[in-house]
């Protein structure tokens, strides 16, 4: 028997849902584009970048048929800034995602992966919501893209406890009734504390309920004495 699947998406999935960003890409040899469900790709032609799917670029990186143009907020840089954002200016809450594209009355809101967040013209100073697994990936397929890939690896993971510790703080202050502001927190990010702040907010909802229960059963009690004396003092009157 299959066990019960849990709740909201595991960190596996949400690294698949990753591959659908943009990146950009600096071919190494010609090659035509390709009609995809999502739509045609375009062509590839050396040594004009290009933007592709983060899928597609890293099956090109593998078969050595194009590099990967690292975003700029992956940058040593970049991450450096952030952090220092992340630790000293903004120690409750998360530093901004990158700004929305402009729409108007004819155009759809979009949100990612259809987001050229990730792109060589994502703004620098900006995390985007697949931060995390974008980061990883890219070191894990494209480490020679990288000017320093142990120094990016090194603020990545400094940046993920930072930002993990928050969460957890905002967890502290957690009612029965509440919630936790994620604003700004990424989809990885989400997917590992999920398990651990409905556990909490579980926890609180049980003891809300039990001292609920506590609270009527004490009522009861107390209305049941209370008519007892009353009873006691009509025998009382008749009496006399």
């Amino acid at each position: 028997m299959a066990l019960p699947l849990p709740p909201g998406l595991t960190p596996s999935e949400v690294a698949f849902l990753c591959e659908m960003e943009l990146v950009t890409v600096i071919p190494r040899q010609r090659l035509e584009g390709l009609e995809l469900l999502g739509g045609p790709t375009p062509a590839l032609q050396p040594p004009h970048r290009t933007t592709l799917p983060l899928w597609l670029a890293l099956l090109l990186k593998r078969q050595r048929r194009a590099n990967i143009s690292p975003p700029p907020w992956l940058l040593p840089t970049s991450l450096t800034a952030i952090l220092e954002f992340e630790t000293e200016h903004s120690k409750d809450a998360f530093s901004p995602p990158p700004p929305l594209p402009p729409t108007s009355s004819t155009t759809a809101p979009v949100s990612p992966p259809f987001l050229p967040s990730s792109t060589a013209s994502a703004p620098a100073d900006a995390l985007p919501y697949h931060w995390l697994e974008m980061g990883n990936l890219l070191l894990e397929v494209a480490p020679d893209d990288f000017e320093e890939p142990d120094q990016v690896r090194r603020l990545l993971r400094d940046l993920r406890e930072v930002r993990m510790a928050k969460v957890r703080k905002g967890v502290e202050v957690l009612d029965a009734g509440g919630g936790v502001k994620m604003n700004g927190v990424g989809g990885m990010e989400v997917a590992e504390g999920r398990a651990f702040i409905g556990g909490v907010i579980d926890g609180l909802r049980r003891i809300g309920a039990s001292r609920e229960q506590a609270r009527k059963e004490s009522e009861a009690e107390e209305r049941e004495n209370g008519y007892a004396g009353n009873a006691s003092d009509d025998d009382d009157d008749m009496d006399l």
